[in-house]
């Protein structure tokens, strides 16, 4: 847990030749512009200055590292699917998410950050499909979940649960809400795996 604490920023790249050195270990965060990425990322690092989150979804138009340690990164990738932007900038996004997904050496795995009202779209499963390809392990991130009574909470679950069989044990998925901060430490002992903490 200090070690996320620790996050610092390190820099923003729009390209993949402006990428730091491919050494050590990094786990990326991603989901549609308006799932809360960035106040995930403020609530699993304890720091609520940490990822710019803005009223306007889609303002993440950078790739953004954010160093724990000497050989440890966070990446907070692009939002997609909501912003508007012009074709040519979302076509240049996903072109830059899948060459990243498929030649980082030290990107070991990837947290997918779903609205849990609207889970599993048609770019969230562009997503899985790119990050199963490229074999990523990915963890869902049911987020808002502050927004659901129990037993959609449940119902929604049972649905995303049955949605992801089809990707087998390279996807894992789990109720958040960073609002409440619901989910942390389970989302913690992920990123430790990873990290290998």
């Amino acid at each position: 847990m200090k070690h996320y604490q620790k996050a610092k920023f390190l820099l923003s790249v729009a390209d993949l030749k402006q990428l730091p050195p491919d050494n050590g270990i990094e786990v990326a965060f991603v989901g549609r512009s308006n799932a809360g990425k960035s106040s995930v990322l403020n609530e699993v690092t304890h720091n609520k200055n940490l990822a710019r989150v803005s009223k306007t979804p889609g303002r993440t138009q950078f790739l953004n590292f954010f160093v724990l340690d000497e050989s440890r990164r966070l990446v907070d990738l692009p939002g997609y699917g909501f912003a508007r932007v012009p074709e040519e900038v979302r076509a240049r996004w996903v072109a830059t998410l899948d060459g990243y997904f498929q030649t980082r050496e030290s990107l070991k795995g990837l947290i997918l950050v779903m609205d849990i009202r609207h889970p599993l779209q048609e770019l969230d499963l562009n997503i899985l499909d790119a990050s199963s390809q490229a074999g990523l392990p990915t963890h869902v991130l049911l987020n808002k979940a502050d927004k659901l009574g129990h037993n959609d909470l449940r119902k929604t679950e049972q649905s995303v649960k049955k949605g992801l069989e089809p990707y087998g044990d390279g996807v894992s998925y789990q109720i958040f809400s960073a609002l409440k901060g619901t989910g942390v430490k389970e989302l913690q002992a992920v990123l430790n795996s990873w990290f290998s903490l």
